[in-house]
């Protein structure tokens, strides 16, 4: 299609409605996301020509809604994707260059027939880039090249998985251009994991990829490592009556490496205690016959976490079975008890050696003393110790609750989100 026709498809009903369900909005708010990839089109003639066949693809961001922490001791989760997303727009090219320039950055360009690893790119988009297209042609994709535009507007270092976005955007883009929708959506993620693990030397999970790729609500079980059980969940968020709200509470990263390793490490001490590698591999009742003895094997803290694993382990389930019943009030409860065990026992709502930097803390005590008396519900999202808190708020209640959270972190911490539908999909 070219730009022009492209242009006109943008305007039509059709392309309308279809919008709002991709997006979970108003028809009325579908105008600010045709203006975007109206703006991404022109952004793509500027930087390699007009007069080319155009594509245009989607991937959304992700957030993760229960299992804090459970998915690296092979347990299950509960995910979703947003309506937040990384678009592109795409041309063919004639030769077996693809060049890649996202808004804001240097382009990236790699010869799509050179799987090799390059010293220099990894922990960078190109290796990315090359990880996508070196997998996809072990699948049996004949991978050509091609240029692209790319934006995204998944908040970085918000939990949303803006890493997982970009891959599974490129996997969905070159599905569609080169293997004619060959790959499921679970097999995008999948290539997207494998590239972020062997070329951007980032050792991730699938449950990012997975999210974002599949839309709606997922659930995966990794007990089985090399083929998790990945189900999607068949519940309309956009008729619970409730906003999902992220709140960036501005905490700095940089020096959390350690409690973040520290998590897995000692969870794993424990399970090494039963002759086990992961705590999924251990039974939860013999666990707690030898508490006892464990005290003084491994630390209290450690315990404490294998605690929350085995409860909030369970807990998915029941999220789960609540979701697919209907029952988003259960599902509410279970959220908020999810993220107690996650303050009380993970313990991971802020750093131990940064007590005096309490954001987490703050934003979870102020999310309960609002939401509490309407009917809401909060928690811990993502890896925590600084970052992000997730919270299911009244429609009627969003504005005033984003208010008073922006009052406290700054204009714009609070981002009113919805569960997207839609996962990786191809827009035109």
């Amino acid at each position: 299609m070219k730009a022009d026709e492209l242009r006109t498809a943008l305007r039509r009903d059709d392309t309308r409605e279809r919008f709002a369900h991709i997006y979970a909005c108003t028809e009325q708010e579908v105008e600010s996301y045709i203006s975007r990839v109206e703006k991404a089109v022109n952004r793509f003639e500027e930087w390699f020509g007009a007069g080319r066949d155009l594509y245009v693809f989607s991937a959304p961001g992700r957030t993760e809604v229960g299992g804090n922490h459970t998915d690296h001791q092979r347990g299950r989760v509960l995910a979703a994707g947003v309506n937040l997303d990384a678009i592109a727009v795409a041309a063919k090219r004639d030769d077996n260059t693809a060049c890649v320039h996202s808004e804001g950055y240097d382009a990236d360009v790699v010869d799509v027939t050179d799987p090799v690893v390059k010293e220099g790119e990894e922990g960078h988009s190109a290796s990315l880039l090359r990880g996508m297209c070196a997998r996809m042609r072990e699948l049996g994709c004949n991978v050509g090249g091609f240029d692209a535009y790319t934006t995204s507007n998944v908040l970085s270092g918000s939990g949303l998985s803006s890493s997982a976005a970009f891959e599974v955007l490129l996997g969905t883009m070159i599905n569609g251009m080169y293997f004619d929708d060959h790959l499921t959506a679970l097999q995008i993620a999948q290539v997207g994991q494998y590239a972020e693990n062997k070329f951007f030397g980032k050792p991730c999970g699938l449950m990012d990829q997975a999210a974002s790729s599949i839309g709606s609500f997922i659930t995966i079980d990794f007990e089985n490592k090399e083929t998790p059980e990945v189900r999607q969940i068949n519940f309309d968020f956009a008729k619970s009556g409730y906003a999902l709200c992220i709140t960036d509470t501005h905490g700095s990263h940089s020096d959390l490496t350690p409690d973040y390793a520290a998590v897995p490490a000692e969870m794993r001490a424990v399970a090494a205690e039963f002759g086990k590698e992961v705590l999924r591999e251990v039974d939860e009742a013999e666990f707690y016959a030898r508490l006892p003895e464990l005290r003084g094997k491994v630390s209290d803290r450690a315990l404490l976490r294998a605690i929350h694993f085995f409860g909030d382990n369970a807990r998915v389930v029941k999220q789960v079975a609540a979701l697919e019943a209907g029952d988003f009030e259960e599902f509410k409860r279970l959220v908020i008890e999810s993220g107690r065990s996650s303050y009380m026992y993970l313990q991971n709502v802020y750093s131990p050696t940064h007590v005096n930097e309490q954001g987490v803390s703050l934003a979870l005590a102020t999310c309960e003393r609002l939401l509490a008396p309407v009917g809401g519900a909060w928690r811990v999202h993502g890896g925590g110790f600084a970052g992000t808190v997730q919270s299911f708020v009244p429609l009627d209640y969003a504005d005033t609750f984003a208010a008073e959270m922006d009052a406290l972190f700054g204009a714009g911490s609070c981002h009113r989100l919805a569960i997207r539908p839609v996962g990786g999909v191809r827009l035109f």
